[in-house]
């Protein structure tokens, strides 16, 4: 990244990879001991507890190495993803890990159609 100086006040471009804000709330994904994997708008983190807002639960991916890389970049493979519709609000327990979302992951995520069985 590139910097300069002015006045001794240092300023950097602004990055393209930010979180997605809603009212506040960062989208990430959240990854819980037992109940799997949700992307989401974040409402509430209290220790191990998290309430996502327009959550999807991301049940099988495909194109992305890792839940860091699908946080990053998105699936590289979305008709192959797995991930069901969308709820309002989802109260997660035994959260282990919650990561940020580019916008560029963000808008892969919704592109993966609703699967249904």
């Amino acid at each position: 990244m590139k910097e300069i100086v002015v006045d001794g006040i240092t300023y950097a471009p602004k990055s393209e990879e930010k979180t997605e804000v809603l009212d506040g709330m960062a989208y990430v994904i959240a990854r819980t001991y037992s109940a799997g994997v949700f992307a989401g708008y974040l409402q509430i983190r209290d220790g191990k507890e998290a309430v996502l807002r327009k959550a999807r639960r991301l049940w099988y991916w495909a194109g992305a190495a890792s839940l860091s890389q699908l946080a990053m970049d998105g699936v590289s493979k979305p008709d192959s993803c797995k991930f069901p519709c969308e709820v309002d609000s989802v109260t997660l327990t035994e959260v282990v890990e919650i990561l940020p979302v580019t916008n560029k992951a963000k808008a892969c995520i919704e592109k993966v159609k609703i699967w249904t069985a």
